[in-house]
């Protein structure tokens, strides 16, 4: 599977490239209230009202920095209960590339954290450890705490591929 490279800090992170609708520059936000601090705020997607997330500052617990690097990935997110769509934006610095890895290529990382159960399995690579964002996981997270849609919005907007 393709996975898109991304870094928090200095660790390096992946996640599914199939899920990636466009990768766009860090764009203005409108501010939202009473939300996570991780929550960067909502943007309009080509018409659609799309939150976005800071990844660093969900990890970590600081946001990103405001590098030319420093990208939103906008991923699908389709919801369980009756299929609709929903787009979701990812924030994270130096998004620098692709990397093609086999679900073999894919280790435990011996660490459970029910906290954080997004942190998925860690890939071995030339560059040293890779940890794999389980997408599925960090939605159904985001769904608890009523950041995304349970079911019954539909998103119009285009596919971008």
């Amino acid at each position: 599977m393709l996975m898109l490279l991304f870094y928090i800090g200095n660790n390096l992170y992946a996640i599914e490239s199939s899920r990636v609708v466009e990768v766009i520059p860090r764009v203005s936000y409108r501010e939202v209230h009473h939300v996570p601090n991780y929550v960067a705020g909502l943007f309009n997607y080509r018409g659609a009202i799309v939150p976005v997330i800071d990844l660093c500052h969900l990890v970590r617990g600081t946001p990103s920095r405001a590098n030319l690097s420093t990208r939103v990935f906008v991923v699908g997110c389709t919801s369980p209960e009756d299929n609709s769509l929903q787009y979701i934006g990812l924030m994270a610095e130096r998004v620098i590339k692709t990397v093609k890895k086999s679900a073999s290529d894919f280790l435990p990382s011996g660490i459970k954290n029910s906290e954080a159960s997004y942190l998925g399995e860690m890939i071995m690579d030339e560059k040293g450890m890779i940890q794999h964002i389980n997408l599925e996981q960090l939605f159904t997270n985001f769904r608890q705490i009523n950041l995304l849609q349970s079911g019954g919005q539909t998103s119009h907007v285009p596919n971008s591929y």
